[in-house]
């Protein structure tokens, strides 16, 4: 009788392996000797790369590069690299038979015979143009969505900027006038002190408005979560209705944050925006932030944490709506006064900078929204923590 032995593998004979590659097709799978050149050629790489085996065998694979990738030297690079280490990776532009490009996820690794000496190298390329088109569409319509939200959130600051620029033009005509009409220096004086300061005052807030309205890429900063909050507020104020205080609570000693500072603004204005619009006549807007050190409990976050709170005193979310906050296009505004994107961009926006967005809601007693984002390992010095 034999006796089994669990340490034992199958083995499958080489000729077996010989069909498995030449049955897969989508994948480029081919060998090549330690100079680069071509050994072997598998019914997948002919599909990808248009040539047949004829036509490519022998010859260095550097055929399948771009010219510019040629000239830069990025085969001899790769083929270096996968030798001295064992295995390489790249990612980019090949060129088929026919001349048209296609966006190629590759692997080299080596091939070693049974005294570990190096023979070869096994290449594996796969075609990702696909991949990579649809994930560049994302961007777009991420990128989109995001100026869609810009817009909106530009459009409700528009009343409060209008009021507050007429303010400032007010004084600037008024103190004019009565300065050239005075014959009095030290009235004259005074007054052209106050056209400056109305002049500063419009010209901080015209900074303000530029800085959150200019389009930009994905720009990651480190920031002080109190120097953040200054600046919003600073646009906050010219749309917030007399009736509604804003509070501030801010616990001392905050560290830095690395985010991108006009998607967290406009992420802070969004959630600002919808405190205002819950509260009903007199109301409140509680707007705090604070470090904490997270293991676990939100999200499965760990470690150390800013939080955002935006809280107000209007009459909460109803218990069914709630779980569909962060859907994209839902609301529960008026036909006309939303869009249903500001809470799934600051989803995403969170989820992005791999942090996590809650709210907590009770009927008659409000909303709190909590945005927690990652502390900066560097201190105010630019320097990393030890």
């Amino acid at each position: 009788m034999v006796s089994a032995d669990c340490t034992d593998h199958p083995v499958m004979p080489a000729n077996s392996y010989e069909r498995l590659v030449q049955s897969v097709v989508d994948y480029a799978i081919y060998m090549l000797d330690t100079r680069g050149r071509v050994v072997s050629w598998n019914p997948g790489a002919e599909r990808i790369k248009g040539y047949r085996a004829e036509e490519v065998i022998g010859r260095h694979f550097s055929l399948f590069f771009t010219p510019q990738d040629c000239q830069d030297g990025r085969p001899e690079r790769l083929l270096k690299q996968a030798l001295e280490q064992g295995v390489a990776q790249d990612e980019g532009w090949r060129v088929r038979k026919d001349g048209t490009q296609f966006w190629a996820l590759a692997a080299l690794d080596v091939i070693r015979d049974e005294q570990g000496r190096v023979i070869g190298l096994a290449k594996v390329t796969r075609d990702i143009t696909d991949r990579r088109e649809s994930a560049m569409q994302l961007d777009a319509v991420r990128a989109q969505l995001f100026q869609a939200q810009k817009l909106e959130a530009l459009g409700q600051l528009t009343g409060g900027l209008a009021h507050d620029f007429n303010n400032l033009l007010t004084i600037i005509i008024n103190s004019a006038r009565m300065a050239q009409e005075s014959r009095d220096p030290v009235r004259q004086r005074r007054l052209m002190e106050h056209i400056l300061d109305a002049g500063q005052r419009g010209t901080e807030l015209t900074k303000q408005l530029l800085t959150f309205a200019r389009h930009r890429q994905l720009e990651v900063t480190p920031i002080a979560p109190t120097e953040l909050l200054a600046a919003t507020r600073g646009l906050l104020e010219h749309a917030l209705p007399r009736e509604i205080a804003l509070e501030e609570h801010l616990q001392p000693d905050l560290p830095l944050i690395e985010v991108d500072v006009g998607q967290l603004q406009m992420v802070l204005l969004n959630l600002l925006f919808n405190a205002r619009d819950a509260i009903e006549g007199q109301g409140t807007i509680r707007m705090g932030i604070s470090a904490v050190e997270l293991a676990g409990e939100v999200e499965g976050l760990s470690g150390h944490f800013v939080y955002f709170e935006v809280s107000d005193s209007g009459p909460g979310i109803d218990p069914h709506v709630l779980p569909r906050i962060f859907e994209p296009f839902f609301t529960t505004k008026p036909f006309g006064k939303g869009t249903g994107l500001g809470l799934s961009q600051a989803y995403g926006f969170a989820k992005q900078s791999d942090g996590a967005i809650t709210v907590q809601s009770e009927i008659g007693k409000g909303t709190c929204m909590r945005l927690y984002l990652p502390a900066s390992r560097r201190d105010t010095d630019g320097q990393l923590e030890r």
